[in-house]
């Protein structure tokens, strides 16, 4: 007899490199929906970290949760001492906020200066020290009535941000009955089908509901709107409700019924998850991208630089610009569309600009766009100095670590009350100096005063009266937001000493006092604190760090103006009034829906718009609409 040779083992490694390339083509696509990996395009001019935390309720204040824009929670949850307790600390904990990539928002074209608005300077109080006067929370569009839709609408806020803000706006009325009582048919008959089907004598119910569901399934797969659905679909539907008639006639064991139902509500509850999820993260991107025409100007401007002949000395401003006497304001900002509405809408509200001089704080990549942007045009008599910062600090400030340009950081803060936990929810966009604010005296020693704008702010009214404050030994004139205190912050304020009583304060129109700036060392005391509360090697750490940064600097150190200073709020906020914005000295459009974005809120727009000017050449090039 002859030996049969065994069977030949078959080879499993092709199998398995097949199953792992499509294990990987659908997990890629997937992870990128999700934000697992950076965007390539994708920069950032406001990341906002998130923080949630409940409002003084009389009695203890609750935990703090530190989250991204993104999904993840990045932070640890402490407990937060009511601010009436004593001067106090707590172990610090890490935060790891991950923002975005940075974005340079582009440039328009030559601004010719807007004739002055037709309104009367109007000189504002101060807000003294004994003044119990506070900030107004800002108005949330908030429409939910019960307390189930409350803790829906707050779970949203905490996870997606201001997306569930812009959503809730724009949310589309579908005429949908029909589809959705098609869905309504379908979930019913796949509950009631596997139990039919282990039913003996009922085939033809069987494969009668099979045939109903299969035939709503690709009715369902093609419609969205009832005027999607076909002419013939109220037969269909006849047809699927005898059958579920017939279907609930049977004597079935309802547990697996139930069951069935619960699966299906889960997996329906999972899907619209991800739709929100997937929905949210194109806001963000949104939000979060320069628009193409706008990167398209900001090259054009960059090319036309260094094809222009330079500027005649003799024509320059330059002796302005060390000028004590001068009245300063700095801007920090990569975008010469907004750095431009700032500059021209202070000009056109200012009585005399003779003096003026405008000092732009911008990076390596925008200062030649902002070169070409300010000297091609002029507002009024004033000056405009374009800074490149990071070659400033690298060539005359080594020693730093911190070298790049950081725009203003903003912080989401969801605020909440325990006692009432359904009412006096909101959420707010508190922003504060970046860690390039603080270099400021050192970048202009011949100063001795400077008022700082951000980059998201429109002036309506002269602000000259700024120029008379006494501010005492104070150094920062800012507005204050009491909605916020440092007693509710003391999980990121750590052991440092810090009264819980002072309250937070914001960006976007701050006097500065650089002379008593030096005296007290601010800059010392910031790199002191930048050792404890930042890492230079983690990005993500040093810019979370801004905010506890920014509060101790000045918690003794600041000049309370008064709320009607500036109105914030109008990058996030659907609920402020029309007069009330028109009565603000300044506009300041905190939060992610900035004025010059396609997502912008449309209502506020059209005060940006009013100092927007237009440069037909590079704006029809680019196909920059305003």
């Amino acid at each position: 007899m002859k030996a049969t040779a065994p069977p030949a083992k078959r080879r499993r490694g092709p199998r398995l490199a097949v199953l792992a390339l499509v294990f990987c083509s659908l997990l890629v696509p997937i992870a990128f929906l999700f934000n697992r990996f950076p965007a390539v395009y994708v920069t950032d001019e406001r990341p906002q970290q998130e923080i949630d935390l409940p409002s003084h309720a009389g009695f203890e204040i609750g935990g703090s949760v530190v989250k991204q824009d993104s999904d993840s929670v990045i932070g640890v949850s402490a407990e937060a001492q009511d601010s009436s307790d004593e001067v106090s600390g707590n172990s610090e904990d890490s935060h790891n906020v991950h923002p975005p990539p940075k974005i340079e928002q582009p440039v328009l074209p030559p601004p010719k200066v807007e004739p002055k608005p037709e309104v009367k300077p109007v000189p504002v109080p101060v807000h003294q020290e004994g003044d119990d006067r506070r900030i107004s929370p800002p108005r949330v569009p908030n429409r939910v009535q019960n307390a189930d839709e409350v803790e829906k609408a707050k779970a949203c806020q905490l996870e997606f941000g201001s997306y569930c803000l812009w959503s809730i706006e724009h949310k589309e009325v579908m005429r949908d009955a029909f589809v959705k009582r098609l869905k309504d048919q379908l979930f019913v008959a796949r509950s009631y089908y596997p139990s039919i089907a282990k039913l003996k004598g009922k085939e033809a119910l069987t494969r009668e509901l099979k045939q109903n569901i299969q035939e709503h399934e690709r009715v369902l797969s093609e419609s969205i709107v009832d005027a999607d659905l076909p002419s013939f679909i109220k037969t269909k539907i006849e047809r699927m409700d005898q059958s579920i008639a017939r279907a609930k006639s049977c004597t079935v064991d309802c547990n697996n019924v139930d069951r069935k139902l619960r699966q299906i509500l889960h997996m329906t509850e999972d899907e619209a998850h991800f739709h929100m999820k997937q929905s949210a993260y194109l806001y963000n991107l949104g939000v979060h991208t320069m628009p193409k025409s706008h990167h398209c100007l900001n090259m054009r401007l960059t090319v036309e630089y260094f094809k222009s002949t330079p500027l005649d000395p003799d024509d320059s401003p330059a002796h302005k610009f060390n000028v004590p006497d001068h009245r300063h304001y700095v801007i920090l900002s990569k975008n010469v569309l907004a750095a431009s509405v700032v500059i021209n809408s202070t000009v056109s509200s200012c009585e005399d600009t003779d003096n003026v001089v405008f000092h732009v704080l911008t990076d390596a990549q925008n200062f030649y766009a902002m070169k070409h942007w300010f000297a091609r045009n002029s507002y009024r008599e004033s000056a405009v100095d374009v800074i490149n910062y990071e070659q400033t600090i690298f060539e005359n400030f080594p020693e730093f670590g911190t070298q790049l340009l950081y725009l203003p950081e903003e912080f989401r803060v969801f605020i909440s009350s325990l006692e009432r936990p359904t009412e006096k929810s909101r959420m707010e966009y508190l922003s504060v100096f970046s860690h390039s604010h603080f270099f400021i005296p050192e970048i202009f020693k011949d100063l001795k005063k400077v008022i700082i704008l951000d980059d998201d702010v429109v002036v309506q009214r002269d602000l000259s009266f700024l120029w008379n404050l006494d501010m005492g030994d104070k150094v920062n004139g800012a507005v204050r937001f009491c909605g916020l205190k440092l007693g509710q912050l003391r999980n990121l304020l750590g052991k440092t000493m810090y009264d819980p009583q002072s309250c937070a304060w914001m960006s976007g129109v701050n006097v500065i006092d650089l002379d008593k700036w030096r005296e007290h060392n601010v800059t010392e005391n910031y790199v002191q604190l930048l050792r404890k509360f930042g890492n230079n090697d983690d990005e993500a750490s040093l810019r979370a760090a801004a905010l506890p940064i920014s509060l101790l600097s000045f918690q003794h150190l600041l000049y309370p103006l008064d709320e009607r200073m500036t109105l914030s709020g109008l990058g996030y906020d659907y609920g402020i009034k029309e007069d009330a914005a028109q009565s603000s000295i300044s506009l300041h459009y905190n939060g992610n829906m900035k004025p010059w974005l396609e997502l912008g809120i449309p209502d506020y727009r059209k005060y940006w718009k009013r100092f927007l000017t237009r440069d037909e050449r590079f704006m029809d090039e680019c196909n920059v609409s305003p």
